[in-house]
């Protein structure tokens, strides 16, 4: 490592989304090529920099910045060419060397304490004079704070998030409580302010310390999925965490529940307590849910048998008992919930209580969790679903943890009915959200599988209205989608009700006995290159789709992305490729989405059509990668072309493997899944059971027998810890509501 020091000359580039930056710095005299991430780069900056020296292909030396640190010059050199710099208006070289020449080493003593007597050289005039005193004393104010800050030992990127959010007050923030920047600024969460805190001296048992400990730690419930933790599992996490005793954690959490942080509840005998946010939207969506269930929807002089006979006619189909009943019931009733499996006619239900609510007249949309899901019941149905974000107007904001919405109970959706597809993956607040926005007399109608894995966020909510028994709830189980050799749906079906499947290797569904981690690799890389695209005709890019449990080790998404790329898209000359992190992208990568952006552009592939939001979940392949544009273009496979920045390949991630969360809401020709030991909150049915479903044509599980035996057995993955049913029951049983 070494340390370099100069002024700011030119900055080159600059990416304002993660602050990537290439400048020129003047060291010494000598114009040097700076790259790094700094937090915000102004000209005329005086820095010291820690790094190393990189030599780039095309431009030559540069010195690769690892920290950096705000400094004053000290030397006449240094000051005369930090005042050339630009920094100040009206002073150039000339005048910058004028300057020091006549104040010497006192120069910026004098322009802190006495500017005026700038006016002593030659061609600063009253203009110019009142100009730098501006420019000066606003750039003396955040240097005095940021090398303040520095002197504390925190790095100059946090340093200047902290002044940009607090200007003038940010040393007293530091002093009286640094834990306020937990709230206040987003990216620093416990772990960075209490080390700033104990750089500042702070007591291991102060209270603000305390404070903020227990709500990281109940912070834990959006990872976990709970809504709430336990009084005990609460103490103990803080407790450890913060490494003071339990007395202090309970005596700061009534403190906590008085200020309003946090809320305290009783559910099935036990004191829990919620982060307020989590607490606030079980509430409402239970209220919303009871109020629903107890509206009256009837429609009068509708002869719906008739109606149903006229689709199954059109349609060239019978209906089923239970299906029927589905289509009655969401005529009858304020929400209903239909679940079941793959291939038991959801899509054939939906698209009759679609065609019968508009010859009705009434107005009817689908919507769905994610992008992909709601694509996909756009092709089954024929009808323009939307991703719930998009139905209720999602509101850009800086904080995408908990978005906002245009959409609520001020400027509710003014439909007749809601049909959301995939329900199983919403989570309580994007529920909350929708509830929100529905106005009295629209039905709802909830369409899933309770049996897949429940929501990547906190609560699982439609497993709760389920089980909370006051919604009319219709589970599918007859199997219609298969073909008199197809096993994918049946054995699905066993694999839920915990059977061993009949795993026949001249079906579509075969195990593939493999306990060697690395034959199963070269096993994998196999079927994907040659085996299966030379027997069945199956595309190994398009058609194929490998998902994995894991994310880490030899089978885990990340090394089967790499492994994958080596030999779909190995590097070749006629390709460009990109080096992102630890990851190289390369023209004709498989790709993914992995956010929401609402405002990306798009045009499809015949130029035909333009439009704007990619979703979290598409799918693509990287079709060019541009240097000089710094560019890269993604087709999707919807038809969708869109170019992106470089600074925006945080937003992509290889696709030739996927965890099985991110599968969901999807379909593929073909899946082919690695089963090997690992963590049993991993490993269970309800996974292998998403993962399973996800296959269309043929599906190839591959791994260890004893794994898939226990992953069948052993029932749900870790139960979660919510309150919604039995509020839904408390609202229902509330003769007020």
């Amino acid at each position: 490592m070494e340390t370099i020091k100069g002024a700011v000359e030119h900055i080159v580039f600059r990416n304002s989304s993660n602050g990537y930056t290439v400048a020129h710095f003047d060291i010494e005299g000598d114009m040097v090529t700076v790259v790094g991430n700094f937090e915000e780069l102004n000209l005329g900056e005086y820095l010291k920099m820690t790094g190393f020296w990189i030599e780039h292909k095309n431009y030559g030396d540069q010195f690769s910045m690892e920290s950096y640190a705000m400094e004053i010059p000290t030397s006449t050199e240094g000051i005369t060419r930090y005042l050339a710099s630009g920094i100040l208006p009206g002073i150039g070289e000339k005048t910058a060397k004028a300057i020091v020449k006549h104040f010497g080493e006192d120069t910026l003593d004098i322009l802190d304490n006495n500017p005026d007597r700038l006016s002593e050289i030659k061609g600063i005039g009253k203009k110019t004079l009142a100009g730098i005193k501006e420019v000066y004393t606003e750039q003396r104010e955040v240097r005095h704070i940021m090398i303040q800050i520095q002197d504390y030992g925190i790095s100059a990127n946090w340093a200047m998030k902290l002044y940009k959010t607090y200007k003038a007050d940010t040393i007293s923030v530091l002093l009286n409580n640094p834990y306020q920047m937990i709230d206040d600024i987003r990216g620093i969460g416990f772990k960075i302010a209490d080390q700033i805190a104990e750089q500042l001296g702070f007591e291991t048992t102060s209270p603000g310390r305390i404070l903020a400990g227990i709500n990281y730690s109940l912070s834990e419930c959006y990872n976990r999925g709970n809504t709430f933790m336990t009084e005990a599992e609460l103490v103990d996490t803080s407790s450890r965490i913060l490494g003071v005793d339990a007395d202090e954690i309970v005596y700061q959490l009534g403190e906590l529940i008085l200020m309003g942080g946090i809320i305290q509840e009783t559910v099935r005998d036990q004191i829990v307590y919620y982060p307020r946010n989590l607490y606030e939207a079980e509430d409402n969506t239970a209220l919303a849910m009871a109020r629903i269930s107890k509206g009256i929807y009837e429609i009068p002089n509708m002869d719906i048998e008739a109606k149903i006979k006229k689709y199954e006619k059109d349609m060239s189909i019978t209906l089923d008992d239970k299906q029927r009943e589905a289509i009655i019931a969401a005529m009858d009733h304020g929400v209903i919930i239909i679940t079941g499996g793959p291939g038991t006619g959801k899509t054939t239900i939906i698209n009759g209580i679609v065609r019968i609510f508009e010859e009705m007249g009434l107005k009817t949309v689908l919507a769905a969790p994610t992008g992909r899901a709601a694509k996909r019941i756009t092709e089954t149905t024929g009808h323009e679903a939307k991703t719930i974000h998009r139905l209720l107007e999602y509101e850009f904001s800086q904080n995408e943890d908990f978005p906002s919405f245009s959409k609520d109970e001020g400027n509710p959706l003014e439909v007749d009915a809601i049909i959301v597809d995939e329900s199983s993956m919403i989570d309580i607040l994007l529920m909350d959200s929708l509830l929100t926005a529905i106005q009295p007399g629209t039905r709802l109608i909830m369409v899933g599988d309770a049996d897949q894995l429940p929501s990547v966020g906190p609560g699982n909510v439609l497993k709760d209205v389920i089980e909370s028994d006051v919604v009319k709830v219709l589970g599918l189980e007859r199997i219609y989608r298969q073909s008199a050799e197809s096993m994918i749906s049946v054995n699905a079906f066993e694999i839920n009700h915990g059977h061993m499947p009949d795993i026949n290797n001249e079906s579509d569904f075969l195990f593939l006995n493999k306990n060697d981690g690395d034959k199963l690799l070269k096993d994998i890389l196999e079927l994907v290159t040659y085996r299966i695209p030379n027997a069945k005709g199956f595309k190994s890019i398009q058609d194929i789709q490998v998902i994995s449990p894991m994310k880490k080790g030899k089978v885990g998404v990340v090394n089967l992305n790499k492994e994958l790329q080596g030999v779909l898209n190995p590097p070749s000359d006629s390709r460009a490729q990109r080096e992102f992190g630890m990851v190289i992208y390369r023209e004709g990568d498989k790709v993914m989405q992995i956010k929401n952006n609402y405002r990306m552009k798009w045009e499809d592939v015949n130029g035909f059509e333009e439009g704007e939001g990619i979703y979290n979940g598409d799918i693509g392949i990287l079709e060019t990668i541009n240097e000089r544009e710094k560019s890269f273009t993604i087709i999707f496979n919807d038809g969708k072309r869109v170019v992106y920045d470089f600074d925006q390949m945080d937003e992509i991630t290889h696709a030739y493997a996927m965890t099985v969360h991110k599968s969901q809401g999807s379909e593929f020709p073909v899946v082919i899944m690695p089963i090997v030991g690992g963590p049993p909150l991993f490993l269970n049915r309800k996974l292998l059971y998403t993962a399973v479903t996800r296959a269309k044509k043929l599906l190839i599980l591959m791994g260890s027998n004893y794994v898939f035996r226990q992953m069948i057995k052993s029932g749900d993955s870790q139960e979660r810890q919510t309150a919604l049913k039995e509020r839904i029951i408390d609202y229902i049983n509330n003769p007020m509501i």
